[in-house]
């Protein structure tokens, strides 16, 4: 079952009714093409048909919102651009909302024709421990993502659940990440806290001590992908170090996930990189911690309440026993 829901509707002027998608289309067509033809023929309208819809739309603004121009083309006038960028705002603004509600509504159906559920989509930021435990679930599908791209997903409607962290803080005041905590659909709950560091060669042969030591010359550095809560925090500590990143060798080298950044490590590729303490533990290499984060996991309210109790408790069980991880704050127990 594929549920499709579209945004319709009219404004009515002058006692005419005109329908907003076929008139954002055919504005768009001017745009795009400079030409009522070339939107005609994109829109599958012929000629006069175009022409007819956009006198029919002028003569209930009372106002021209297309010209003809020099060599037989055509172009909005101000009027006909300001039209079109105020449907194009109402048809984003849509967009999740829309994406949003095919989602709860496609789960409601198929629960009451007795189809075999569609799986719970997820996009996580990278975490080895999440990881485990989401692989070993049934009915979900997993993609990792960076934080903000984790949270963008969530917010239009593309995925069910998505797993984030601030980037060494709680969670921003702005952004993505915090309008996931405003959201009313949604809940967003504490998964566990871990440490995140460099990651560096066995022995730490460059006795890499600080975060300026990531400047030093000759030293090859693996960063996180832009929009990473990891690539955040270490910008936030480059920052508050006063180094500039053009400094570091290898800043503009990206990997997208810990286990890459520590691989690489580990292959002599890089000399450092920063990821959670687990990654280096996995690949037998020295961590320099750098402070603790919370992770958390965003969930829409037509999520199955068991589903995501499995992943919670899970989450609590584990970290109570994995190096580098604590269940966060309010959850029983704790361990490093």
């Amino acid at each position: 079952m594929r549920v499709a829901l579209t945004l319709a509707g009219q404004i009515e002027l002058g006692g005419r009714q005109i329908g907003l998608g076929p008139t954002m289309a055919l504005l768009e067509g001017i745009a795009t093409d400079q030409s009522v033809r070339g939107a005609a023929l994109r829109l599958g309208l012929s000629y006069r048909s175009a022409w007819g819809r956009l006198a029919e739309l002028e003569a209930a603004l009372g106002q021209p919102v297309a010209v003809k121009t020099k060599g037989h083309g055509s172009m909005l006038t101000p009027l006909g651009t300001a039209l079109r960028d105020a449907l194009a705002a109402a048809f984003s603004r849509s967009a999740g909302l829309l994406a949003e509600e095919e989602r709860a509504l496609q789960l409601r159906l198929t629960a009451l024709t007795e189809e075999r559920r569609p799986s719970v989509l997820l996009a996580v930021s990278h975490d080895p421990l999440l990881l485990d435990i989401l692989t070993e679930l049934d009915g979900v599908e997993v993609a990792v993502a960076g934080s903000l791209e984790a949270a963008r997903r969530l917010l239009a409607g593309s995925v069910d659940a998505a797993g984030f962290h601030g980037g060494g803080v709680e969670l921003p005041e702005t952004g993505p990440l915090a309008q996931l905590r405003a959201e009313p659909t949604l809940s967003v709950i504490p998964l566990f806290r871990r440490e995140q560091g460099l990651i560096l060669a066995a022995g730490n042969p460059l006795g890499i001590q600080a975060i300026g030591d990531l400047a030093r010359a000759g030293l090859r550095f693996v960063n996180r992908q832009k929009d990473s809560g990891t690539r955040l925090w270490l910008d936030r500590l480059l920052a508050r170090a006063g180094v500039s990143p053009a400094a570091i060798q290898g800043y503009e080298v990206e990997e997208f996930t810990h286990q890459a950044v520590a691989a690489l490590v580990a292959s002599g590729a890089a000399d450092a990189g920063m990821g959670a303490r687990a990654s280096a533990e996995r690949f037998g290499l020295d961590f320099l911690p750098l402070g603790e984060e919370t992770y958390f996991l965003a969930v829409h309210h037509s999520v199955p309440a068991p589903l995501v109790g499995q992943i919670t408790e899970a989450a609590r069980e584990r970290s109570q026993h994995s190096l580098g991880y604590a269940p966060a704050e309010g959850q029983a127990g704790r361990s490093r």
